[in-house]
């Protein structure tokens, strides 16, 4: 079963997540929605977010603990949160057709590995893996890394070259630099605040250009491509690619804009998120 946006507005968002329909929070649905009361109550469960945070799911069934749901081609395990996530992000897999079509060109001259950092439970992963790319895996979280790895089996790819890296990202970083480990392609979705298993307090942005600096260390000296993204409402696709710009000073492609998911039958675009990526010319 696949995803869909099924209405937003009013604050919220109404979705088919395989074959169960959820009702969450979202902050930018300003407008009112299209469908009527009688649509939004078929909702399974429903997220009401707490003002300390976290929040609970007001249950109307019986919605099993994880089910699959396919999103571009890749099969991912849903679940309810308690923050209201799902385990998945619906409006990244805009990119993850152009990351196959991408790795699967370059493959041809030459193998390809890509660096996947707050990599979450992997749909970027999954999606490089498909096309034939070694990918490494990073997330601070265990939990988040093994549910990817359960992803991973889903879609039939637990024998792909993947690692699965449970760290800090800017210690992993390090630590790569001074293997002189370099990659070819480079994913990072950082959160606007979190905490590694270390206790350390991660403020996108505080820490996100010197992330950027490190990165710039692990990157081979011909690229393939870099995908930037984040949500964080102090962050614009224009201060992306500026932070993108004062580390790879290389020719190429840029290619910025807000993240969104449409409503099913060519309805209106959600925001959700900012990115930039770039590629050489022959990439694009």
């Amino acid at each position: 079963m696949t995803y869909a946006l099924l209405d937003s507005g009013a604050g919220r968002k109404l979705e088919q997540v395989g074959e169960w329909i959820v009702s969450r929070t979202s902050a930018q649905a300003f407008w009112k929605p299209r469908l009527d009361a009688k649509a939004w109550a078929r909702a399974h469960a429903i997220h009401h977010r707490s003002e300390k945070g976290g929040g609970h799911w007001e249950m109307r069934v019986a919605v099993p603990e994880r089910w699959p749901v396919e999103i571009e081609g890749v099969r991912l395990l849903a679940k309810l949160t308690p923050f209201g996530h799902l385990g998945l992000f619906a409006e990244h897999a805009a990119h993850w057709s152009w990351l196959r079509e991408t790795i699967e060109v370059a493959r041809k001259a030459r193998p390809v590995e890509v660096l996947n950092l707050f990599a979450y439970t992997g749909g970027a992963t999954l999606a490089c893996a498909q096309a034939g790319a070694a990918v490494c895996h990073v997330d601070a979280a265990k939990g988040i890394v093994d549910w990817a790895r359960d992803d991973a089996k889903l879609n039939g790819l637990e024998d792909r070259p993947i690692r699965w890296i449970v760290d800090d990202c800017e210690a992993f970083l390090k630590r790569e630099a001074r293997r002189g480990h370099r990659y070819q392609g480079l994913i990072l979705d950082p959160p606007s605040f979190g905490r590694s298993g270390r206790g350390k307090v991660w403020k996108i942005e505080e820490r996100l250009p010197d992330l950027i600096a490190l990165c710039a260390e692990v990157l081979d000296a011909a690229p393939l491509f870099i995908l930037l993204s984040c949500h964080s409402d102090r962050f614009s696709p224009l201060v992306l690619e500026n932070l993108l710009a004062e580390r790879f000073e290389r020719p190429g492609a840029v290619v910025s804009g807000e993240m969104a998911v449409h409503e099913s039958g060519g309805g209106r675009p959600l925001p959700s998120g900012v990115f930039t990526r770039w590629a050489p010319p022959m990439a694009r």
